[in-house]
């Protein structure tokens, strides 16, 4: 019997374009194939697991009897950001993206903002968060204005140095920006880009904050709350679903502080679920076009995996899974619309199963229902059957 789900998200690790990728610019994406062939790449413990049965990846073999059950998963929402994966494991399918500003955002959201936090601003152009810092870092800290920047995503960044404007009045500020990015301006996320240095030398800090728009329905989260079991989000989980079907929230400063941090909650969170993702691979090297950084980290994360396993109790299952792609070897620094892999792991549950190409991330929260006895979700089918050692 399973009560208590471990959901790890490695944001971002994409396995290759979906079908529609040709309609948001990501045609032959694919992240961890791309970055195998790049750089050398050896995951002997997600090897283990059945990675290598998900695709062609260049030093990750296909395992003869994999330790888990592994699958694909297309994702059925419009768009290809973080918010809408997430939303989409937990039931939530978005007929229409999130709105984004290719141009920076309109005359009446600045005018609103501006006018609402009493100062003027820098920026308003899409950029990258490392080079927006450099160009305009100097200038913020003689005016004292914030830098407003955007992406190919829908979001709203707001960065500006922790000596000029502390954490606590950044993070006020997105709050009053949340407010005013509502319909038909339903920004996906605020985020907070806290930086420190001098000019040549700017770092962005691990304080980042999401504000995410709250999700439009009732999601799985809010059902295993309200059921009376724990729902732990351990990095930016309770920024991406507005604090909602959180019982305890976690903010974390880096991919292995998640691990610690996840395996902590293990040895001591009673049923439900523990939903942890782990960002750097997408903020720190998708994003930066960093093949050989994302290596590393994936390297690094995998050693880890042994000590979630050994953390495990006989009625725990573990789901790995991503949100997205952010493939570091194209031109593009943005999301990209790929297939993303599932492995589904636990000691008492059946392994080396094929659960083939999932239709949607949302057969995630379906599973974790029928798991935990719930009424079932609006989209996604359960794949709890084929593992299930019992039936």
């Amino acid at each position: 019997m399973i009560d208590r789900v471990l959901l790890l998200i490695l944001d971002s690790l994409g396995i290759g374009e979906l079908p529609d990728a040709n309609e948001y610019g990501d045609e032959g994406s694919n992240t961890l194939a791309h970055i195998s062939y790049a750089v050398d790449l050896g995951l002997p413990n997600l090897e283990k697991m059945g990675l290598g049965l998900l695709g062609d990846f260049r030093g990750i073999r296909r395992a003869s009897k994999p330790s888990a059950s592994y699958g694909v998963m297309s994702e059925r929402s419009k768009g290809k950001d973080t918010t809408t994966g997430h939303w989409e494991m937990m039931g939530i399918i978005l007929e229409e993206p999130f709105p984004t500003y290719p141009k920076g955002f309109p005359k009446d959201i600045v005018d609103s903002f501006r006018k609402a936090i009493g100062m003027d601003i820098l920026g308003n152009i899409p950029a990258s968060g490392t080079e927006i810092i450099k160009e305009l870092g100097e200038e913020h800290l003689k005016t004292e204005k914030p830098i407003i920047y955007t992406s190919a995503d829908s979001v709203f960044q707001i960065a500006a140095h922790e000596e000029v404007i502390p954490l606590e009045d950044l993070y006020e500020i997105c709050k009053i920006a949340r407010k005013i990015l509502v319909y038909p301006h339903n920004v996906s996320r605020v985020i907070a880009r806290p930086f420190v240095g001098r000019p040549g030398s700017f770092t962005r800090t691990s304080n980042r904050r999401d504000f995410s728009v709250e999700p439009p329905k009732i999601t799985l989260l809010d059902k295993i709350k309200e059921a009376g079991l724990e729902v732990v989000g351990i990095g930016k989980i309770e920024d991406l679903f507005a604090g909602r079907g959180i019982t305890k929230a976690i903010h974390i400063k880096d991919n292995m502080d998640g691990v610690d941090q996840m395996i902590s909650e293990m040895n001591k969170t009673g049923e439900g679920l523990i939903f942890t993702n782990l960002v750097d691979f997408d903020t720190l090297y998708g994003h930066r076009n960093d093949p050989a950084g994302y290596a590393e980290a994936l390297a690094e994360f995998d050693k880890r995996l042994p000590e979630i396993i050994a953390a495990m109790r006989e009625e725990d299952l573990l789901i790995i899974t991503a949100d997205h792609g952010n493939d570091p070897t194209t031109p593009s620094t943005d999301h990209s619309r790929e297939y993303v892999p599932l492995l589904v792991y636990g000691k008492g549950i059946n392994a080396g199963v094929d659960l083939g190409a999932r239709k949607t991330f949302a057969d995630i929260g379906q599973t974790i229902a029928e798991i935990f006895k719930m009424e079932r979700l609006e989209a996604g089918e359960s794949f709890w059957s084929y593992i299930d050692m019992l039936k």
